[in-house]
This record gives structure tokens, sequence and C-alpha cells, in this order.
């Protein structure tokens, strides 16, 4: 095989690959977009601990800033949090284009994993915290935000996907 021959090779055989996991970079594309406009809407419309309530007593809009990770832990760890969530991230991209084939579920499921690290990781990098806003007080739970909720819809994604789609047989 020449040299130019297997450079379109890998080409297409790269294009393939981009088609096969479009899924993710959609996911990823638009989880990360409702993250970073309602993180920027909360930053504009309110300030530092202001609290709004839209259904008093059970749901509000609160304006926080969390120094360490999800439910302030590893608080005022920043610099060793922000590094450690981007190499997660990265290795997690190098897993899925080394995946040999994923189904919409699990394609779907990282690219809101992705949008969620990658929106949160803007915050660790740009001010060493991440906004967060919503809080449901009805059950005490810690305030989160957008990209917070697209980590855990990508895993309940990757858990249908593994729960109700069939896989082939190995051999």
């Amino acid at each position: 095989m020449s040299l130019i021959s297997a450079s379109l090779f890998r080409r297409r055989e790269a294009e393939e690959k981009g088609l096969r996991i479009r899924a993710v970079w959609v996911g990823c594309d638009r989880g990360l977009l409702g993250d970073r406009i309602t993180k920027y809407w909360v930053m504009d419309a309110f300030q530092l601990q202001e609290t709004r309530p839209l259904w008093p007593g059970v749901f509000h809009f609160t304006y926080v800033e969390n120094p360490g990770a999800a439910f302030s832990l590893f608080s005022g760890q920043g610099d060793w949090l922000r590094w450690l969530s981007l190499a997660v991230s990265l290795a997690l991209a190098v897993w899925v284009w080394l995946s040999p084939r994923l189904n919409r579920w699990e394609q779907w499921g990282y690219g809101f994993i992705f949008s969620g690290a990658f929106g949160n990781g803007i915050d660790r990098f740009a001010t060493g915290r991440v906004v967060d806003f919503l809080d449901f007080r009805l059950i005490h739970f810690p305030v989160f935000n957008v990209a917070d909720v697209m980590i855990n819809v990508g895993i309940v994604c990757l858990l249908l996907g593994a729960w109700f789609v069939p896989h082939p047989k190995r051999r």
C-alpha cells in the first residue's frame, strides 16, 4: 500500500468513526450549550447567594459557587481537582474514540457526560469554582447545575444501553 493510499484509508476510517459516534458530539454540544446559557443567565441576573423561589419550599434558583466537586467534596483543592477532571475527561474521550461500536444509548450517554464534564471544567479552569443554582429544598439536596444534570442523564443512558440493547455474542 502506498503512502498516499494509506493516508486516504486512515482519513476515511476516521471520518466513518466520526459518523458512527455522531450522537456523542451532538449530545455534548446540546448539553454544553444549555449549561453555559443557564450559568451566564444566573451570573447576570442574580447576586451571589441570592435565591428566588419558583415553588416556595420545594424548588428555588439559588446562585452559589462551589470550589469543590459534587456536594462540595475536596473544597479548596481546586488546582489538582481541575487537572484530575481534565485527565478523566480526556481518558474517557480516548476510550469512546477507540471503542469499536457504541449503540445509540451509549453515544448519547457519553455525549451528555462529556457536556457536563466540559461545562464544569470550563468553570473550574476559568474561576476555580463551579456555578450552581438548581436548589431542591424539599429533599434538602445540595445546589447543582445543568452540567450535573447532564452527567446523571448520561449515566442513565449508559445503563439503558447496557440493559436494553442486545450486544452481539462474542466467540
